[in-house]
């Protein structure tokens, strides 16, 4: 039998011995606790008194330092986010408190009653509105070479690799025209804070009497000074899990009205919030189906495959409503092998 080597591991409990006793931690006890896209790793301890949650962020491909700013941020506006105890940015590790074991896609595996679904939703967007009153002067801008260059792993990963489809050049300029279309409509939004993923995943199921107020933020480290509408299409249009579009609506029309009670720059009628807040999930959605195909194409992240028809899915719902994103449907079609349908007007 082989036994994996894991130096991040034994460097892991190395570091937390010289804190064993301070927090009265129980080395053997630590555990995988979940793990992410990137190469952040996360652990549970158990203590005397209940459990942390430990870091693990190899500096030589993760800084811990925009973690630490972006949570002292949050924690400062009342939200509920891991609170730093220890910190080692030499080695890349932290202790954190623990905001419990489920998220809220954890607790959307299991049957759940509507009325507790829009309670922790409503929940949720009241936490966003909060979020985007941060103060993100100091943050990267989302700006429009930033947009237009993730939009490249689309053509990328999914078309060409994914699909192994190589367009013609009418294809990349009707492409490349969409492309410029969404970035000029998306970079004249308002900027706020942006989590950049706030859906289910990033989201811990907490309870007030044991983890503070619900939801719990996380994953936030990549956050940035970006349009308005970025983080609603994250929660309504999830990546994980399938929102019919009246659900969608609802929770958007709640949003905007949240936003408006709190003086946030959404604009004053809901119709041109929902244009903004369809360009934006256009935008982001192209963008990840060619993270999903990257990640399971070259990182064999297979299970990112599982998520792709509802990206694709939402890409459509938004690209068949507007006649300037009629040749991305046309593209999709392509791909996906369905029948263009003749249309006659007289």
């Amino acid at each position: 039998m082989t036994t994996l080597i894991d130096p991040r591991l034994d460097l892991l409990k190395s570091w937390l011995s010289t804190l064993s006793e301070k927090y009265h931690l129980h080395i053997d006890s630590l555990c995988p606790a979940s793990s992410d896209a990137s190469f952040r790793r996360y652990f549970r301890i158990d203590t005397d008194t209940g459990t942390l949650i430990i870091m693990d962020a190899p500096p030589v491909h993760e800084d811990c330092k925009p973690f630490i700013q972006i949570a002292n941020k949050l924690s400062a506006i009342g939200l509920n986010c891991p609170k730093i105890l220890e910190q080692n940015l030499t080695d890349g590790i932290l202790i954190l408190n623990d905001l419990g074991n489920q998220t809220y896609y954890q607790r959307l595996q299991s049957p759940i009653e509507d009325k507790e679904l829009q309670t922790i939703y409503r929940d949720a967007i009241a936490a966003m509105v909060t979020m985007q009153k941060v103060d993100a002067s100091d943050l990267p801008a989302y700006d429009a070479e930033r947009l237009m260059t993730e939009l490249t792993v689309f053509p990328e990963w999914y078309i060409n690799h994914y699909h192994q489809m190589t367009l013609s050049d009418d294809e990349k300029n009707q492409l490349a025209s969409i492309f410029n279309l969404l970035v000029e409509h998306n970079t004249k939004q308002a900027k706020v804070f942006v989590h950049r993923d706030y859906h289910s995943p990033n989201l811990m199921l907490c309870d007030p009497n044991l983890h503070g107020t619900n939801p719990g933020i996380i994953d936030f480290q990549d956050a940035l000074l970006g349009p308005i509408s970025y983080d609603v299409v994250s929660l309504v249009m999830d990546a994980r899990t399938t929102w019919e579009e009246p659900q969608q609506l609802d929770w958007a029309i709640r949003y905007w009205e949240m936003a408006k009670a709190q003086e946030l720059p959404v604009p004053a009628d809901f119709a041109d919030f929902h244009v903004d807040y369809e360009f934006m999930g256009l935008q982001r959605n192209l963008r990840i189906l060619g993270v999903f195909a990257r990640l399971a194409l070259r990182d064999n992240k297979k299970h990112y495959l599982n998520h792709m028809p509802r990206m694709n899915t939402y890409v459509r719902q938004v690209a068949n409503r507007y006649n300037s994103f009629k040749p991305l449907v046309r593209l999709l079609d392509k791909l996906d092998n369905v029948e263009t349908k003749v249309g006659y007007t007289f």
